[in-house]
């Protein structure tokens, strides 16, 4: 294994980071998994456990697992937690609470999952009633947007750090964008992203009108979808300007692009990411995440892949030349809550690998 911490300088990684009111110990970010642990929708002891031990382990900022907004079909597996009613919100003030009194910084990432299906051991929700660009009205797009916008608020009260909206890997808001998904004919259609950002727009300044100017709103995105690697909401520079500068001026302060590897170029012609191009584009703080530390990528891991420690080299390399400015870690993190502290104190050696097997952990 290279020696993420010999080889290479990791100190800049290690700088403490601000964005308007957050502040940050350092520049990792644990990256949101379904972890299906919040028996009837609610957090519990165990989840409080599993974040406060990510927060122990100097993780900057924790995202939590997707939690269900309060719309049908915002929910696709059982024990997903949700954030809405009152069990639910109690569960996750333990949480917050937790995780603050160990030094951690936490946002809940807001999910509906949209048309999206769980795979054969996804753990269904029997009879939920999916919904998507292509099946709701104009008043169930309203509905969807106030149940956001109530999440975001109903976070805020409860002393998150931050929020983050999930519009990546082909859930709702990600099947706006798509010219694939999105084939409406009103204002939420379109046959260009701009058209079709519209959702992801009025989202966007509905939740800042409730949070008000200094909580600090973080959007995932991505280009690719689990059953297309190789999709493409923007297929040229052009067009993600197009996709991504909207959502900047819509209230956007912050946002998580997602890929499968992280240093693979976007575009023809350039050795920029996609976190690389959104950083040229909008000048916003940009969270790079995808295959992090690791050799292989999360989507061969479901298929039942390891993968093998690696170092940290092409990251800082990267980082430091501004391609972003936080790092995400998600499987790394998930087997092991103390890799981020392990790297800091140089003991590069109890770095392991990640085997399929560590889905299944939950500490």
């Amino acid at each position: 294994m290279e020696k993420s911490a010999v080889s290479v300088n990791t100190e800049g990684l290690f700088r403490p980071f601000q964005v308007k009111n957050l502040v940050l110990r350092n520049r990792f970010v644990m990256a949101p998994m379904t972890r299906q642990h919040s028996v009837n929708n609610v957090p519990n002891q165990d989840n409080v456990d599993y974040y406060v031990r990510r927060a122990q382990g100097e993780v900057g900022l924790i995202l939590t697992e997707g939690t269900s907004i309060g719309r049908p079909g915002s929910q696709h597996q059982r024990d997903v937690p949700q954030i809405y009613q009152a069990a639910a919100l109690d569960g996750w003030k333990r949480v917050v609470d937790a995780v603050h009194s160990h030094g951690g910084k936490i946002a809940p990432q807001l999910w509906h999952v949209g048309l999206q299906t769980p795979g054969p051991d996804g753990h269904q929700v029997p009879g939920v009633a999916l919904e998507g660009p292509g099946t709701m009205t104009a008043d169930d797009i309203q509905k969807t947007i106030s149940a956001f916008t109530q999440a975001a608020l109903d976070a805020q009260n409860l002393g998150f750090d931050a929020i983050e909206l999930h519009g990546a890997h082909g859930y709702l808001i990600d099947q706006f964008f798509s010219r694939v998904t999105n084939t409406r004919n009103d204002e939420y259609g379109g046959k260009t992203i701009g058209d079709r950002n519209r959702f992801a727009v009025d989202l966007l300044k509905s939740i800042r009108r409730a949070v008000g100017p200094e909580m600090v709103v973080i959007l995932r995105l991505s280009q690719w979808k689990s059953d297309d690697y190789d999709f493409q909401i923007a297929r040229t520079p052009q067009e993600m300007e197009e996709w991504l500068l909207p959502l900047a001026e819509a209230g956007a302060d912050v946002l998580h692009m997602s890929a499968r590897r992280f240093w693979v170029p976007e575009f023809e012609g350039s050795d920029l990411g996609v976190a690389g191009w959104a950083k040229k584009i909008t000048g916003l703080p940009i969270i790079a995440v995808g295959s992090v530390g690791l050799s292989g990528e999360v989507m061969g891991a479901f298929a039942g892949e390891s993968s093998t420690a690696t170092g940290l080299t092409e990251l800082v390399r990267r980082y430091e030349r501004g391609d972003f400015d936080l790092v995400a870690v998600g499987r790394s993190l998930l087997q092991d809550p103390d890799w981020v502290k392990k790297i800091h104190e140089h003991r590069d050696e109890e770095l392991g690998n990640f085997t399929p097997a560590s889905f299944g952990k939950y500490y």
